[in-house]
């Protein structure tokens, strides 16, 4: 039945063609002579007419007339038709002329004739097209599109196909298309109108049809809808469009991903693949939000073995789901364990002897790290000392540390536990051949205590949204874009190199609250209310991303600079620091965990300690000199003897050392600084 149906459709649209072809000679004819066609030319036209139709009907078939989708009509068919009607009419006019010598036939009939038939064949096909672009009554959306550019023109050609959406206007910021139409639709003003043309025109949805755009320009879309309860929809970003052509189908609600910085496209990867392609990769928190991302990514290229190590089983078994469901490209090993555990996490890179080590395990949450100084300390110092001490004993190749920008002029306990952790790790890349990079970002978002599952359960509870203050500004990025420039970096660093990511420009938390409302349907403060809670402790009112004494240049990546420290550090000396800083947290010595911390961290302005009073501690506290002292009978063996009284070192140095050693060299005095130790300490440095 089928069948039988599409052969009835074939011959009927031959049959409308040549009824077409029929036509158009006739009304030439009829037009030539101004409507009144003497008998003897009628005859004549009569007499050619079945030449005529036999001619175009065969000329018509390779050209492809009678097959095709109409409503898809386009420049392929129109040129497909032109061709067809141009060839059949010169071999008419041959016909006419030389095989039957009719010279009367006008010659004005040829070229009318050929006019007409490509305006009705062309017509009918348009004709197809033609009805949804009348107007409508019952249209179900009055779509405002913004950007009438490429995207533009194909989202609004697509919706005059289709009876339930109809384009009422463009807002463009390109001003010299103000009042320009694109398929009938005019441009209606710029981003700074849109409020005025909302107000006047009333649609249904506002569509972004700009996959280049800026995420500060979609912001100030948002901003300028806020007072405005109607849906607002956009098209795949560029990354997302694969042939460069959009339609209707591919439009998705507008969703808070869409107002953040994106890693930029087309980055090179190879840098990334030789990195870490045949390798073995071990991934510490591998658990978490950042390093199951971590995990997604490298498994895409090709590691000899990839180890997953994570305290925490329920974020390990997620990981390992994700990476095995589909087949896997490489050995994946889970590995329950815990980087403050030294026999477990020295086991673990013994069996399975990593080649990279990408660190993500660590305390993050600021408020929480406030009411848990010590183990803050016990989990980002002693847990990153433990992995990259045992990273160079069995010669790691490379070991990445994802650092945070609350470690530049830290105000609260995590952030200056992390700075210690990237002073660890470039103390110990100037002393072994492990390659230690460290990679600063900022909040990324979704991730596990991010602000926004917090706004977004409290938006679904009705409110309010709680903020913490007005002016709060932080960096937020994507999981997946942080993590591919966490990856460049790691290509590309050095020795001892830290990296911080280009995250745009820091947003107002606020912005980003009432931004969630506008995207969840609801009018900000009218429907649901924003609450100011204060600051909670350890909270800075924006980010930095350099701190005192630090600077940063561009590197071979877009989007990544590379610091640049001025600071000299004293390996023995940091050391001894953070062996002290570390008993104090197994001690459970909170106010001393933070006055170590100031010690190691100049720039860290505790949260409760007023300046004053820590810099009077700084002053009272005793200053250790460290001496370096060489022993002939022990060829190249060297002990640090920390002594915290200036008499004492005198006096030693008085007396005759053992076997003849003599004293080879002081710490700066500009290098030194205060430690809480009562007593003379010797470390091995061998």
């Amino acid at each position: 039945m089928m069948r039988f149906l599409l052969d009835y459709q074939r011959v009927a649209v031959v049959v409308l063609h040549l009824a077409l072809v029929g036509f158009s000679n006739y009304l030439a004819v009829w037009l030539r002579f101004d409507g009144s066609i003497p008998p003897r030319e009628l005859t004549i036209a009569f007499q050619m007419m079945p030449w005529l139709l036999v001619l175009r009907g065969a000329i018509f078939i390779p050209f492809r007339l009678y097959g095709g989708l109409w409503r898809y009509t386009g420049i392929w068919d129109l040129r497909n038709i032109l061709a067809a009607v141009a060839s059949s009419s010169l071999l008419f006019y041959v016909l006419v002329r030389w095989v039957f010598g009719l010279a009367i036939y006008p010659r004005s009939v040829f070229i009318i004739d050929s006019i007409l038939l490509v305006f009705f064949v062309g017509g009918i096909r348009l004709l197809k097209r033609l009805p949804p672009r009348l107007p409508r009554v019952k249209a179900r959306k009055r779509v405002l599109v913004f950007g009438a550019g490429d995207a533009g023109e194909m989202i609004v050609r697509d919706m005059q196909r289709y009876p339930d959406h109809e384009p009422i206007g463009f807002v463009d910021d390109d001003r010299s298309k103000l009042g320009q139409r694109i398929h009938g639709v005019r441009v209606l003003g710029t981003r700074h109108d849109l409020a005025e043309i909302i107000a006047r025109e009333k649609p249904d949805e506002v569509l972004v049809a700009v996959p280049r755009a800026d995420p500060e320009v979609i912001r100030d879309v948002v901003k300028a809808l806020q007072p405005f309860k109607v849906p607002i929809t956009t098209l795949p970003s560029l990354r997302e469009i694969v042939d460069g052509k959009v339609a209707l189908h591919q439009v998705r609600s507008l969703s808070i991903e869409d107002l953040l910085a994106r890693a930029p496209v087309g980055l090179e990867m190879s840098g990334v693949r030789e990195l870490i392609a045949g390798k073995r990769v071990m991934v510490t928190g591998a658990g978490g939000s950042i390093g199951s991302e971590l995990c997604r990514q490298i498994a895409a290229y090709a590691p000899a073995a990839l180890i997953l190590f994570e305290r925490y089983e329920n974020g390990l078994y997620a990981v390992l789901n994700d990476l095995t469901d589909p087949k896997p490209g490489c050995p994946i090993f889970p590995i329950i364990g815990d980087v403050t555990d030294d026999r477990r996490l020295t086991s673990t890179i013994s069996e399975h002897r990593p080649q990279i080590i990408f660190h993500a395990a660590a305390h993050k949450h600021v408020p929480l790290m406030e009411a848990n100084i010590c183990e803050a300390i016990k989990n980002n110092v002693t847990g990153t000392r433990m992995l990259a001490e045992a990273a160079v004993r069995y010669e790691v190749e490379r070991m990445v540390l994802i650092s945070t920008d609350k470690a530049v002029n830290p105000t609260s306990v995590m952030g200056a536990s992390k700075r210690v952790s990237e002073l660890l790790l470039q103390s110990l890349s100037e002393q072994s051949r492990t390659k230690f990079v460290t990679v600063r970002f900022g909040n990324v978002l979704g991730s596990n205590g991010s602000v926004v599952p917090r706004f977004i359960e409290q938006i679904k509870a009705g409110g309010p949204v709680t903020v913490t203050h007005p002016d709060i500004r932080r960096y937020f990025m994507m999981i997946p874009e942080a993590v591919i420039l966490v990856l460049q970096a790691a290509a590309v660093g050095t020795a001892g190199e830290t990296f911080v990511l280009d995250m745009g420009e820091q947003i107002k938390v606020v912005d980003l609250a009432r931004n969630l409302i506008r995207l969840s349907g609801f009018v900000p403060d009218e429907e649901i209310a924003i609450a100011f809670v204060g600051l909670r402790p350890g909270e800075k009112l924006y980010e930095e991303v350099t701190g005192a004494g630090e600077s940063v240049e561009h590197s071979s990546v877009e989007k990544i600079f590379r610091v640049k420290a001025d600071r000299n550090i004293v390996p023995t000396l940091l050391s001894y620091q953070v062996h002290e800083l570390e008993q104090a947290a197994i001690r459970g010595d909170g106010p001393e965990v933070t006055q170590q911390l100031a010690e190691i961290v100049p720039t860290f302005q505790p949260c409760g300690v007023p300046p004053l009073e820590l810099a009077n501690n700084r002053r009272t506290r005793r200053r250790p000199i460290v001496v370096r002292r060489r022993f002939p009978d022990q060829a190249g063996f060297e002990y640090i003897q920390v002594v915290t009284d200036r008499r004492t070192l005198e006096a030693r140095d008085r007396r005759a050392t053992p076997r003849g050693g003599r004293r080879v060299s002081d710490v700066p005095p500009a290098a030194i600084m205060a430690l809480p130790t009562r007593e003379s300490k010797q470390v091995s440095v061998g």
